[in-house]
């Protein structure tokens, strides 16, 4: 059986992608900061619940252990993620009101985090036959999309988020260079109605999944060091 970890996984995307993979058949880690509503989440989709903060170095090592002690990894997905310059749909905190404050809590979560559970169960990972990571990202990640004045993100004012978001993709095509033996993605779902932008989101999560289920579930022979939306590839 495919055993798959997804992080903030007890609501919103996480929570959908986990629902899909147990669909599919997966033995599915929910990856959640607070433990009892992790577990709540897990018992209604049949899963499983480790406590796990991406911010903190201890959380996450102890998630890793519990998660070997079990039989191991091979797929996961790097979900967690925050949007602190926004309020319900409205980016709040613009390039005049950007502080360092705003731009280390942001990438602790959001750049920091990925590695940190990247690194933690790169062990686990390894030792699988099919292993797979699926970094959650954005099309505001996309250098191309933000500089395009026709393109919708060019129009996004926030500077944090889309600048963890483009971290969080040379993150991807640099471990997917180091690791060839696994596919490394990441994936942008769309402005999504969850907890992340105020449920401000033009689609469902329904729809967000999609792309981040597909990529999970990608053989050996699928693409690594990628950035794809549902659509299909994006422009760095």
């Amino acid at each position: 059986m495919t055993t798959t970890l997804i992080t903030g996984a007890n609501k919103g995307l996480g929570f959908e992608t986990a629902r899909r993979l147990v669909a599919a058949g997966h033995q599915v880690w929910i990856g959640s900061r607070d433990t009892e509503r992790g577990r709540k989440a897990a018992e209604r989709l049949g899963a499983r619940a480790v406590q796990l903060d991406v911010t903190d170095d201890v959380s996450v090592a102890e998630a890793a252990k519990a998660v070997e002690a079990d039989g191991g990894l091979d797929i996961l997905v790097n979900n967690a993620g925050i949007q602190e310059e926004m309020r319900d749909g409205v980016v709040v905190v613009g390039p005049a009101e950007l502080t360092a404050d705003t731009m280390r809590t942001t990438f602790d979560t959001n750049v920091f985090g990925t590695v940190r559970v990247t690194r933690a169960f790169l062990p686990l990972l390894q030792r699988s036959a099919s292993p797979v990571v699926v970094n959650v990202s954005s099309g505001l990640a996309s250098l191309s999309r933000v500089s395009t004045p026709d393109s919708p993100q060019y129009h996004y004012s926030g500077v944090a988020y889309p600048a963890s978001k483009a971290a969080v993709n040379m993150i991807t095509v640099q471990y997917a260079k180091a690791f060839p033996q696994m596919r490394i993605n990441a994936v942008e779902p769309g402005f999504t109605r969850t907890d992340l932008n105020g449920h401000a989101g033009r689609q469902s999560v329904e729809e967000g999944a999609e792309v981040i289920v597909r990529v999970a579930q990608v053989g050996p022979d699928g693409p690594t060091g990628g950035y794809f939306s549902a659509e299909g590839p994006l422009p760095w």
